[in-house]
């Protein structure tokens, strides 16, 4: 079981409380998690990744085990502590302002 920590705003679009569970099958991956989050929650499509490009929404960020993983390639595994559901795997909305 995947746990996902989403920010507020995508919280809200997703009609969910803290953090989210989901199955994903084979390797853990960023594009696994993403698959099988937009999967269940198919009002987030286009939310964390373009439609066409499937790139990360640039005032997003991807973290694990205290590391950014944003620059990360989609297809490189997570760390085990994400895959085994010890840890959450991450989406936090950039904060931005002046």
């Amino acid at each position: 079981m995947i746990r996902v920590v989403l920010p507020a705003h995508l919280r809200t679009l997703a009609h969910v409380e803290s953090e989210v569970q989901l199955e994903v099958d084979g390797l853990v991956t960023q594009r696994s998690v993403l698959d099988a989050l937009e999967a269940r929650y198919p009002m987030l499509r286009g939310a964390i990744r373009d439609h066409v490009t499937q790139q990360r929404r640039p005032f997003l960020r991807f973290f694990a085990c205290e590391q950014d993983l944003s620059h990360e390639p989609p297809d490189g595994p997570l760390p085990e502590a994400v895959a085994s559901g010890a840890e959450p795997f991450f989406i936090i909305g950039a904060i931005a302002g002046g």
